[in-house]
């Protein structure tokens, strides 16, 4: 759905339920509730209001790679040394075709790409975005991990800056955050907050509301806005699309799959219910206006209606965009596809309502 303005807050749902029911792990009903069950059945590609490029992505199989269940951080960067062997060779031709550069730097001892498009409007001069791509915390190292960020920097005319954040084997939880706060951290030495935005895709997602967690355990001021898109909010598997779009989603396609696999490594032990690896559990109050983005079809539907309504239950200014049929972060999956620019186009333009204000 496109945004119609700002989606009014959720007043009344403050005065049923306290706070502090939204901030812990929820307790399963005891005695448990029966479970619906339901037969095998056949689910059509969606055609209504869907361009042809994305119906094709709709109708591939199930990700081929989907049970991979590795156990250690080298296995994890093998396949996704061979993954972004796929991705790299696309992106001198995707960085032409959104007219963007792309430049390789280091920012206080973090590896990151600066994403320049061609031409900045006045209104954007000045503005930062800084970008944490997805892949379950292991997958897209180095430039495989720009794309979502050349499609913002292209489609946004934003000054962009991704964090090639530490992976496994090298580093785990919370390697990942350290980078991307660490890079905050240093924007802020020459632009004020509130012309930063955060966002990234699935751990991206995440890693974009965790950012904001810890920043405010470190003192530092709150972003201009931020996007998480179909944020992996919640790993201990809880939520209803993990049951209703397992063997849907043609992507993620289990919530025992290959992702929950991968963020097991990251976490290395640690509690997967603690707010910076699953961040519905964190306190919201206080976040910067939000716009989050995902599909009918996706695993993580149920994480991200989550956050947007927790979002609005702590009176932040929230927007949720759903797009028909899609699985897994599908929008961001090719810059040539009209979903594509309408995903990225929405992002942009919510940011432009809130930063530098």
């Amino acid at each position: 759905m496109k945004p119609k303005g700002l989606a009014c807050f959720a007043v009344a749902a403050l005065a049923l339920a306290p706070m502090a029911a939204f901030a812990q792990a929820p307790t399963p009903p005891n005695p448990p509730l029966a479970p619906l069950q339901e037969p095998a059945k056949t689910l059509p590609v969606p055609y209504a209001d869907i361009s042809p490029a994305m119906q094709a992505f709709i109708a591939k199989p199930l990700n081929p790679d989907w049970n991979d269940q590795w156990k250690t951080g080298a296995e994890a960067r093998a396949y996704a040394n061979k993954q972004a062997a796929g991705v790299v060779p696309g992106i001198p031709a995707m960085l032409a075709r959104l007219h963007v550069t792309m430049k390789s730097e280091t920012m206080a001892g973090v590896h990151v790409y600066v994403l320049t498009p061609d031409s900045i409007p006045p209104e954007n001069k000045g503005k930062v975005l800084i970008h944490v791509h997805g892949g379950c915390y292991v997958l897209f190292p180095g430039e495989s991990g720009t794309t979502e960020g050349i499609m913002m920097a292209g489609f946004g005319h934003y000054k962009v800056i991704s964090v090639d954040y530490r992976m496994p084997p090298e580093a785990y939880f919370p390697a990942a955050l350290d980078d991307a706060v660490a890079v905050y951290k240093d924007v802020l030495k020459t632009t004020p907050p509130k012309d930063v935005a955060f966002f990234g895709t699935s751990a991206g997602g995440a890693l974009t509301l965790e950012m904001v967690l810890r920043a405010r355990q470190d003192g530092l001021p709150m972003p201009g806005a931020i996007a998480p898109g179909t944020p992996m909010s919640d790993v201990t598997k809880t939520g209803d699309s993990f049951y209703t779009n397992e063997k849907v989603d043609n992507v993620l396609v289990s919530r025992d799959g290959f992702c929950q696999a991968a963020t097991v490594i990251y976490a290395h032990g640690h509690d997967l219910a603690d707010p910076l690896l699953s961040p519905v559990y964190g306190d919201m109050h206080g976040f910067p206006p939000a716009i989050l983005t995902t599909g009918t079809r996706d695993l993580l539907l149920s994480n991200t209606v989550r956050v947007h309504r927790k979002l609005l239950r702590s009176g932040v200014p929230a927007i949720l965009e759903v797009f028909e049929g899609e699985s897994h972060a599908q929008y961001q999956f090719d810059d040539r596809v009209p979903e594509t620019k309408e995903a990225f186009t929405e992002i942009a333009d919510f940011f432009g309502q809130y930063l530098g204000h």
